[in-house]
C-alpha cells in the first residue's frame, strides 16, 4: 500500500512539472493581474513592476526571444526576455503565460516592427506596408511560466 501511494504521489509530481514549464528567472504566480488590466493599473505611468498572465497571440518564429500576449481591446503586449537572456518555446500561442518584469508605454520604431514582422514570418509586401512607429505597451519578463 506504502509503495502505491508513493507512486501516485510520484505521477502527481510528475504532470504538474509537465503542466507548467519556467523560462529565466523562477517565478510563481502568486498575486499576477490579467494582461487586460495592466494599462488601467499602470494609469500615467510610463514604467511599472508587474506580474501578468495571459494567453500567447504569437510567438517569435526564429528563435522563441520575443512574444505577443493579448489584451482586451485587441491589441497585444510584446513581451521580450532580459538582457536577451532566454528564450520561450515557439509553438506556445495560444498558452497561458505568467510574466514577471517591467512594463512600459514605448514608441516602436520602424526598423524594430520590421524586424519583428520578419521574425514573424511576414511577406515582404507586408513588411514594407510599415512605415510609421507604434506607442504601445511592452514588458522585459525576467521569468516566464508557461502553462
Amino acid at each position: 500500500m506504502k509503495n502505491l501511494i508513493a507512486l501516485l504521489l510520484c505521477l502527481a509530481f510528475t504532470f504538474q512539472a509537465k503542466a507548467q514549464e519556467n523560462f529565466g528567472k523562477k517565478i510563481n504566480e502568486k498575486s499576477a493581474i490579467a494582461a487586460s488590466q495592466l494599462p488601467d493599473r499602470m494609469g500615467a505611468k510610463e514604467t511599472m513592476n508587474a506580474k501578468v498572465t495571459g494567453t500567447v497571440e504569437s510567438v517569435c518564429q526564429a528563435k522563441g526571444c520575443w512574444m505577443k500576449v493579448k489584451l482586451d481591446n485587441g491589441e497585444t503586449m510584446r513581451v521580450t526576455f532580459k538582457d536577451y537572456g532566454f528564450f520561450v518555446p515557439k509553438d506556445i500561442t495560444g498558452k497561458t503565460v505568467v510574466v514577471e518584469g517591467v512594463a512600459e508605454k514605448k514608441t516602436t520604431p520602424v526598423a524594430e516592427l520590421r524586424h519583428y514582422a520578419e521574425d514573424a514570418g511576414k511577406s515582404k509586401e507586408e513588411i514594407a506596408k510599415i512605415t510609421d512607429p507604434k506607442n504601445e505597451l511592452a514588458f522585459v519578463a525576467d521569468g516566464v511560466i508557461v502553462k
